[in-house]
């Protein structure tokens, strides 16, 4: 009787079985649909309830300070290019003359451009004031101040800070400096001697004209078209990594993957679809939460050396001595047409080979420890030959021009410091940022020395 039972109730159970239906493809997708859309829901109540709506509008998956300085390009009708990345709030424009240049009146918690294109809260007057030296820093992401927390922490600003508080300084305390005229009596010669001595009393304004992913070749178009207009007293450049990142088959920056886009309409096509099918997901506070909170970008260390490629730092640099050699020639030819513009105008010129994080080899932080690791073992060596021939490209620029041309080699310029000083292997800290200004104050502030005239022989005091 229980094994008839039993033999029932398998055979009917079977039965059911087979005639259960599977759930409806609709269903499950509908099931799915609603689960996701409750879980966004809830991710956008927490960030609502932790405060940081503003902080997740803006978030695109990495540390805001590192978006905000990434590049977003736009063609000639100020529109984003179909197909490459546009989450960066730094816009730039494509030029036909220097690649692609900044937008004009653009402004982050970071940075602000002003209307000309500069990195500068008040726009430059076209016409020079006559009381007014006018300092123009010309270079790439490291001249521009990438990663800097704002436009008063780099070292540009910094720069017109200490010429205007020093002139300052000398106007309220005269007498602490040398006089306009020296004593005539011995003793008191040497007494005012002594003393330290003035700058020339003018209004300093130090302009950043840098741009980031700027090499050599840019910067020569850029002095050309743009910045002598502007009757420049002093032009810096600090500029080389970008150089030895560049091939020697592209004359210069540019924006990236342009032309392949513009050649390849499927690739074109492909690539949009990608990007606005990534930019919808990411904009997902869902995903952003995960990424925040869980996979903590914000604590990654990411080189960014603009302007952006699919290619890592160490893919990037010279793969043999003939190619770092075309490289380097490049440079130094640039450097020379530049020194031969800035000549002619007579405009004095100092070139400033840029700090890099290889400097640092007794005083690296932890932070700066794992950059270096990231970048692995070959880098030092690559990176210790390309500056050992970008310096003797400089060299050879102050030789052809010894009158018009000061150099500085900055590579080493925080060797010493025992804060951080690197952001990456090329881009500063405020405190970094710092010790550049002062390197640049002590060199130009040398050719700005007043000298006191003589007593009058004729007219000795009685």
């Amino acid at each position: 009787m229980f094994r008839t039972s039993r033999k029932t109730y398998q055979s009917s159970f079977s039965s059911y079985q087979k005639k259960k239906k599977p759930l409806p493809r609709l269903l499950i997708l509908g099931s799915v649909s609603l689960i996701l859309i409750g879980l966004e829901l809830l991710a956008r109540l927490g960030v609502g309830l932790a405060g940081k709506q503003n902080e997740f509008a803006a978030y695109e998956g990495e540390p805001l300070n590192v978006t905000a300085y990434r590049l977003r390009y736009l063609d000639r009708a100020n529109q984003p290019y179909d197909g490459l990345p546009d989450r960066g709030r730094l816009k730039v424009r494509r030029s036909s003359l220097t690649g692609y240049r900044l937008v004009e009146n653009q402004q982050s918690n970071a940075w602000r451009i002003n209307e000309q294109g500069f990195r500068a809260d008040q726009a430059i007057a076209a016409t020079k004031p006559k009381d007014e030296v006018r300092i123009f820093v010309l270079g790439g992401s490291t001249a521009f101040g990438q990663m800097s927390s704002s436009n008063q922490t780099t070292f540009a600003h910094r720069l017109e800070a200490r010429f205007n508080q020093q002139v300052a300084i000398q106007k309220s305390n005269s007498g602490k400096f040398r006089p306009d005229v020296l004593p005539y009596y011995a003793d008191e010669l040497a007494k005012a001697m002594s003393l330290p001595p003035r700058i020339q009393e003018s209004r300093y304004r130090v302009v950043n004209a840098a741009v980031p992913g700027y090499a050599s070749s840019n910067q020569l178009g850029q002095l050309a078209l743009q910045i002598f207009s502007y009757k420049p007293d002093y032009i810096i450049i600090i500029d080389g990594y970008a150089d030895l990142l560049l091939p020697s088959t592209q004359e210069g920056a540019d924006v990236p993957g342009v032309e392949g886009l513009l050649d390849n309409a499927t690739g074109h096509l492909i690539s949009t679809l990608t990007e606005r099918l990534k930019h919808w997901f990411n904009q997902s506070y869902l995903v952003k939460s995960i990424q925040y909170w869980v996979l903590r970008p914000q604590e990654a260390i990411n080189p960014m050396i603009p302007p952006d490629v699919k290619l890592s730092i160490a893919q990037r640099l010279p793969p043999n001595p003939e190619e770092l050699n075309r490289r380097t020639v490049r440079y130094r030819h640039n450097l020379e047409q530049i020194a031969r513009l800035t000549t002619s105008a007579k405009i004095p010129l100092i070139v400033a080979l840029q700090p890099e994080i290889t400097s640092r080899t007794t005083t690296q932080t932890p932070r700066e420890k794992q950059i270096l690791s990231q970048l692995g073992a070959t880098y030092p060596q690559q990176i210790k030959t390309g500056y050992n021939q970008l310096l003797e490209s400089v060299g050879q620029v102050k030789k052809a021009f010894p009158q018009g041309v000061s150099t500085l080699n900055l590579y080493d310029v925080a060797a010493g410091l025992k804060e951080e000083a690197f952001h990456d292997p090329i881009h500063l800290t405020d405190k970094g940022n710092e010790l550049i200004a002062n390197k640049l104050y002590d060199t130009i502030a040398n050719s700005l020395t007043v000298q006191p005239k003589p007593f009058g022989q004729s007219e000795p005091p009685r």
